[in-house]
């Protein structure tokens, strides 16, 4: 793929910063080269902004990674390093030792915390270079005061820091969608993403509010786990086959604090008590290339201890368990570093399809989806939820709680400043 080339090229003489819209191909380019550093004997350290986005890269998160503890400014980090003098000595020489340093959902990562990141890099003479990944149009850094950066006019995004500036960015941009075929989606979808809630726009959501095409047992999407588990729950119960909990097999390697394990647990795209009957739907929550991807929808049809038999299309496909690795960086004698595993999970890579969260379809290509909307508290929700959706023919939104034009007009908004900040990449 000449996107992954432009990257790697880019890499041999600057930072890069990876951006594009949802279903564009950013996690796959992103996997690619972290695959090509490793064949050449290159050091690579995978972060993730939240503990969903480390997960998913097979990192860490860059709280923990840089050690800044529950810092969030440099003066809590300046009091959270006189505790952590024998780690930050290991960062030193992890970071003396890295290549390439990854950081995906970019967008979640605040002023604050991009220039908290520059200061570790720059303090311990980090050589390397650093690949951003993300999308600022989609989820934004976390506010402990709804509004205050934009009212008090202080910064909030990663791009306004001093720091972003100073890694003097190589800037690519994907713009050819993958996820779907549908031109007149992808150019929805595009306004949407931009905040641009038009009459075009109105008129189109307004036909998905009402769009009849669906096949049967669509998979629901919901912003909040309640109506996740009940919707599971109810249409589970519908079906006369015998249940079946499947449990997750855990090893652990060493001493591991029981609140790390357990925050790492719930960020998996898995459950660690699977129940399942025999002709269930459900949905693939990693990518195994050649037999299934994150999204993909089959039938269940056999459940045996060490495997399932899942039906997808016109074939049949075994499906074995999974290991999700909880990892560690190593600093071996001679001051080289490796990875090492402190406990290995090991679950069948599935989930039910009839609902799931917006947070948790992040990567999702879904096909026959409904999105409910009633309880959405981010704007950068509503475009997530929809841009999972593989064909609009397939793509129906619920919404019960009044005036859809008027709910639209309220979360197809983006911060003026991301706009902005687009727009000058286009010009400069």
């Amino acid at each position: 793929m000449s996107d992954k080339v432009d990257v790697l090229e880019a890499l041999k003489h600057s930072n890069v910063f990876l951006t594009g819209g949802a279903g564009v191909g950013k996690s796959y380019i992103t996997n690619e080269v972290i695959s090509d550093y490793r064949k050449r004997g290159k050091q690579v350290v995978s972060l993730g902004s939240t503990g969903v986005s480390a997960v998913n890269i097979g990192g860490f998160t860059v709280h923990s990674f840089f050690v800044f503890g529950i810092a969030n400014n440099f003066e809590e980090l300046a009091a959270g390093d006189k505790r952590a003098k024998s780690r930050l000595s290991d960062l030193k020489k992890v970071l003396k030792a890295t290549d390439l340093i990854i950081i995906d959902e970019i967008s979640m990562v605040s002023t604050d915390l991009m220039d908290m990141i520059a200061y570790r890099l720059n303090h311990y003479g980090y050589l390397g270079k650093v690949l951003f990944v993300g999308d600022f149009f989609q989820l934004p850094p976390v506010q402990k005061q709804q509004n205050r950066a934009d009212v008090f006019g202080e910064k909030l995004y990663a791009f306004e820091s001093l720091a972003w500036e100073r890694f003097d960015l190589t800037v690519i941009e994907l713009i050819e969608m993958k996820r779907t075929r549908d031109a007149e989606f992808t150019h929805i979808l595009s306004k949407v993403r931009k905040g641009q809630c038009d009459e075009e726009v109105i008129h189109y959501m307004t036909k998905l509010w009402n769009n009849e095409g669906l096949e049967k047992d669509p998979t629901y999407l919901f912003g909040r786990n309640l109506e996740v588990e009940q919707t599971n729950r109810a249409k589970i119960n519908e079906l006369d086959t015998e249940e079946t909990i499947l449990f997750a097999n855990i090893e652990m390697f060493g001493s591991v604090h029981e609140k790390k394990l357990t925050g790492w647990k719930n960020m998996l795209p898995i459950s660690e008590h699977l129940t399942l009957k025999e002709g269930v739907p459900i949905l693939f929550t990693v990518n195994k290339w050649g037999k299934f991807v994150n999204g993909e929808r089959g039938i269940l049809r056999k459940i045996e201890e060490d495997h399932l038999i899942v039906e997808k299309e016109d074939e049949f496909v075994r499906v074995e368990r999974h290991d999700f690795d909880l990892v560690d960086m190593l600093v071996k004698d001679d001051g080289s570093v490796e990875t090492m595993s402190l406990a290995t999970l090991s679950q069948f890579p599935l989930k039910l399809a009839y609902a799931v969260t917006i947070h948790k379809s992040q990567g999702m290509s879904i096909d026959n989806l409904v999105c409910n909307v009633d309880n959405i508290f981010a704007p950068s929700q509503f475009y997530v939820a929809i841009s999972r959706a593989i064909n609009p023919k397939h793509l129906k939104i619920d919404f019960n709680r009044g005036d859809l034009t008027q709910y639209l007009k309220r979360v197809i908004n983006v911060d003026r400043r991301v706009v902005e900040y687009y727009e000058n990449l286009v010009t400069s």
